[in-house]
């Protein structure tokens, strides 16, 4: 399952966006720094307008969404990578997710305590990336330690000791480890540090209803920095994600656009994360269910199928497969047939975004 980890300096808004997120979860969104002082955990269906539709087309008895768990850590300040605040122990429930929600505030309001004393979203975010790569850096040095001995009399060991001093250079001047350029060996060579800052990242500023749709010049001020780390940004309102969780999918959609926007705060991060990730959502549907699947860009439909079950992988056959387009135009998996729009696809089809698939094996 997908993780992401919504971080933040205290009192930007992050509980109350994780309360509007998981709907149900308990977090507490007080007006105070470390609120927040055990990670909260949610997990949410992925917003998926198409299942429904296909579940209509083969009156499935239910659908099952794909899902994302999001996991709401304690505020960071400065120091937090030499313990300052509740510190370590939070930088260590970040390096097991797979993104970053970075929540910046991006609104005034004089009622809401600001840790640093006023609203900058570029210093905030330069605080919270300094930490994270001060707390790299020392992974970084540590493994150093142990691999120089090693590299005296092992190539591999050498090897991992130079991206190792790469890396280092990098996080010394204070820059992210995902800005580093590393080949897919050395990539895998020094996975088990859970760097966080090569973890890839979503700049969500937090703003008012107001601004919601267009934005304001802190907004902009996160872009331009996003810009440079090949990150993303999404403009989120934590308040008015918390309102919507009260209105009925009717009235939602309607307070969304009287705001100016299609979508809300949820939609936005995972198409965000998904994008970042780069990850596809494939469908199956039938009468017992019709259900997503989560895989990566570039997946084969063998290596599809595994996701569902091993044994769907390693006895693949073929893979009917129909774009999900072209069985709603026809109005059912017999139509598409009629009209050949339903393919047979062997072990080097590459699984595309909204395919509708169903695997044929033999074990």
């Amino acid at each position: 399952m997908l993780r992401a980890g919504i971080v933040g300096l205290p009192n930007v808004g992050k509980s109350t966006l994780f309360n509007a997120l998981v709907a149900n979860a308990k977090a507490d969104a007080a007006n105070f720094p470390f609120c927040t002082i055990e990670p909260n955990v949610g997990v949410v269906a992925v917003p998926d307008e198409r299942l429904q539709v296909l579940a209509d087309i083969s009156k499935s008895k239910q659908i099952v969404p794909t899902r994302i768990e999001f996991v709401d850590i304690a505020g960071l300040v400065k120091g937090a990578s030499q313990g300052e605040g509740l510190g370590n122990q939070f930088l260590a429930n970040i390096r097991e997710v797979d993104a970053i929600v970075h929540v910046v505030r991006c609104f005034d309001d004089e009622d809401i305590i600001h840790v640093a004393g006023s609203v900058d979203p570029v210093r905030d975010m330069e605080i919270i990336n300094l930490e994270l790569a001060l707390a790299d850096l020392a992974q970084v040095e540590r493994r150093m330690d142990r691999v120089r001995k090693q590299a005296r009399a092992n190539k591999e060991a050498q090897a991992e000791l130079e991206i190792l001093q790469t890396l280092y250079t990098a996080l010394d001047a204070g820059q992210s480890a995902r800005l580093v350029d590393l080949d897919e060996e050395a990539a895998e060579m020094i996975k088990t540090l859970g760097l966080l800052t090569r973890k890839p990242v979503i700049y969500a500023t937090n703003v008012t209803e107001d601004d919601l749709a267009a934005g304001n010049a802190w907004v902009e001020a996160v872009r331009a920095v996003a810009a440079t780390e090949n990150a993303k940004v999404v403009i989120i309102s934590a308040q008015v994600e918390s309102e919507l969780v009260e209105l009925s999918p009717e009235d939602r959609t309607d307070f969304l656009e009287a705001l100016g926007v299609t979508e809300g705060g949820l939609k936005s991060l995972i198409t965000a994360t998904y994008e970042l990730l780069g990850l596809r959502t494939y469908l199956t549907t039938g009468e017992t269910e019709t259900r997503a699947w989560t895989i990566r860009a570039g997946m084969t439909a063998p290596q599809a199928a595994g996701v569902i079950h091993t044994d769907f992988e390693r006895g693949f056959i073929r893979a009917e497969t129909v774009s999900y387009g072209d069985l709603v135009s026809t109005g059912s998996m017999g139509a598409a047939k009629e009209k050949g729009l339903v393919r047979s696809e062997g072990k080097e089809y590459i699984v595309q975004e909204g395919d509708v698939m169903l695997f044929r094996f033999n074990v």
